[in-house]
């Protein structure tokens, strides 16, 4: 079973279409918001600051979030990717 961990700000106003999406199509997560917890923060770092699929959004100056992680690090979907459901199931 995959687990999904879901990257998110209590601050961004894109989150919220994730989350919808998410919880509308039964999709279990984790959910990690960078803002309210450094632990959660730390995490999204180890992340962000390691995997070359940050890189553009790193390029242009951007945060990473909203953002969905498949397991550990094994595939990201971000704000302008199209989630898969069957990848997320």
């Amino acid at each position: 079973m995959k687990k999904i961990f879901f990257f998110n700000s209590g601050l961004c106003r894109d989150c919220i279409g994730v989350r919808q999406y998410l919880d509308d199509n039964g999709i279990a997560f984790a959910d990690i918001d960078i803002t309210g917890n450094l632990a959660h923060l730390k995490l999204f770092l180890k992340y962000r600051d390691s995997n070359e699929a940050f890189d553009e959004i790193k390029e242009k100056g951007s945060i990473g979030i909203p953002c969905v992680m498949i397991n550990d690090g094994e595939k990201f979907f971000f704000q302008n990717d199209p989630l898969d459901l069957e990848e997320l199931m």
